[in-house]
């Protein structure tokens, strides 16, 4: 367990760096298409940030980092199919951080929650627009800000 986040269990961890995946397929999903530029670019955003995020969180990084791709294949091969279903099964499992949050201190928590919210606009602008790049579609926006995530 990383310093920063001792205090919770092993599960309660997980749940934090899957979180990341989760996020790629909430919004990457959003318009019903998953594509590989998104999850390439997600995946890419993970290594930046395992060396440029806040210094609190660049060991976090580095964990999602290590299983980052394999969360994600499972999330396809097992949430729902539906685009409204896996949106609403996504929405639930990252409404799991708001029990986790309070239990880290409030300066590595707030980076986190700081850290969730960017990396969905990286995401959501990582399709469409001029060469593909920085144009968030009407599906992507709605879902952004991850409102079912408590702000700190």
């Amino acid at each position: 367990m990383l310093n920063e986040f001792k205090g919770i269990s092993d599960d309660q961890f997980k749940v934090l760096t899957d979180a990341v995946s989760w996020i790629t397929i909430y919004i990457a999903g959003a318009d019903n298409e998953i594509d590989s530029d998104e999850l390439d670019w997600a995946k890419k955003i993970t290594e930046i940030r395992s060396f440029a995020a806040a210094e609190k969180l660049q060991s976090f990084y580095i964990k999602v980092g290590h299983d980052f791709t394999d969360v994600i294949d499972d999330i396809v091969k097992t949430a729902p199919k539906d685009v409204k279903e896996r949106t609403k099964f996504l929405h639930d499992k990252l409404a799991q951080i708001n029990d986790i949050l309070p239990s880290l201190d409030h300066d590595v928590a707030t980076e986190l929650y700081r850290s969730y919210i960017s990396f969905a606009k990286h995401v959501a602008k990582s399709s469409g627009g001029f060469l593909s790049f920085m144009s968030i579609g009407p599906e992507e926006k709605a879902l952004m800000s991850l409102e079912m995530i408590n702000p700190i």
